[in-house]
């Protein structure tokens, strides 16, 4: 048996879940299978939508296979990738049995999907220091082991921080937790660091699992396009698990046009212009009388302490720029999170810092 399935939830090793009308590989010119409506809607111009959608589109899933260096088998496209994390935590997690591990301050959809299913949440802190925030993966090994971790949730790069983590390190994780938990590396933002990608540990590491999304570097944030890249056993699981129809047509629609050679290029070139502006953006506030500090960063945003937080965020505001307040977050009391955005606006940011009244 493949060992990663041991980790699945026992009630749903053998689950079928939903068979829907196009699961069913059959061909004919009059399709009466699913009660659809036998005439498109008004507004619908190119009589496209009255048809459900393919739960898995092939041609997006081949894209997506060939994007990101896996087989279409590996690869489960689903409602970005919050629905991929509720998933794992879902198909993997016993409730009121097993936890989940986190590293905060991180993305929150880790431990909300956790706390929808009733599964246990376990915390290792990054640790701030004078070279950046650092991971402790024997730490994290070590309370994953002693909590029942089923799930090890990484972000890389990470988010709010930027700092992106070495393969090497998520292997030797994945190696002390073999057979007990599925290491999830969460690269939303992993077209702007220069750290290969997870996504090559799967050929030897079957307890590996990789998110990506479309929603960052390439600009369809709208149309709700992720997926989950895993074991090809482990993706059965998680597609029995899944809603019956994930992809609206439209979105896969748009998804594959921004997956053509002339937009990834396009988007490549953008991907090139965030990095000079990061690198800009990081030196010119790192001049400001305001800022205490600005960590460095491989993803498209950068992480910024204040001497007045408050009186930042609100100049800002009052500039008309938002930017991510995370002063709610663990160790961020004085943080704000400020994305990269074109060179005017970036222009405008700092101008605005830069004209603030000091404390």
């Amino acid at each position: 048996m493949n060992a990663v399935l041991d980790l699945v939830r026992p009630d749903l090793r053998g689950f079928s879940g939903y068979r829907s009308a196009r699961d069913d590989a059959v061909s004919g010119d009059t399709w009466l299978n699913a009660n659809e409506s036998a005439w498109p809607n008004p507004c619908d111009a190119g009589a496209r939508n009255r048809r459900y959608p393919d739960p898995q589109p092939r041609e997006l899933c081949a894209a997506l296979a060939s994007l990101y260096g896996c087989s279409t088998g590996q690869l489960l496209v689903g409602r970005g990738s919050d629905e991929a994390i509720d998933l794992l935590v879902r198909a993997l997690c016993v409730p009121g049995g097993d936890t989940v591990l986190v590293t905060p301050p991180v993305f929150g959809m880790y431990a909300v999907s956790a706390r929808l299913q009733n599964v246990g949440l376990l915390e290792v802190p990054l640790r701030d220091g004078d070279a950046g925030w650092s991971l402790d993966f024997d730490a994290m090994a070590e309370a994953a082991l002693a909590g029942n971790a089923k799930l090890v949730f990484l972000c890389s790069p990470l988010n709010p921080t930027g700092d992106a983590l070495a393969t090497q390190s998520i292997e030797a994780l994945a190696i002390r937790l073999q057979g007990r938990a599925l290491v999830v590396v969460d690269e939303a933002y992993g077209e702007y660091s220069m750290q290969p990608s997870a996504v090559a540990l799967l050929a030897r590491r079957r307890n590996v699992a990789v998110l990506r999304t479309l929603s960052k570097a390439h600009a369809l944030a709208a149309a709700r396009i992720g997926c989950v890249i895993a074991d090809a056993e482990l993706i059965r699981v998680l597609r029995c698990c899944q809603a019956p129809y994930p992809i609206p047509t439209p979105s896969a629609e748009l998804a594959l046009a921004g997956l053509s050679t002339m937009a990834l290029a396009k988007t490549r070139e953008r991907i090139a212009l965030a990095r000079q502006e990061r690198a800009r953006m990081q030196w010119a506030m790192s001049g400001l009388a305001q800022v205490l500090r600005v960590y460095a960063s491989e993803a498209n945003f950068l992480l910024v302490r204040f001497r007045d937080a408050e009186a930042a965020y609100r100049a800002l505001l009052a500039a008309g720029i938002v930017v991510r307040d995370q002063r709610g977050a663990p160790q961020l009391d004085d943080a704000l999170r400020i994305t990269v955005g074109t060179p005017e606006q970036n222009d405008r940011l700092l101008s605005t810092l830069a004209n603030m009244v000091p404390a």
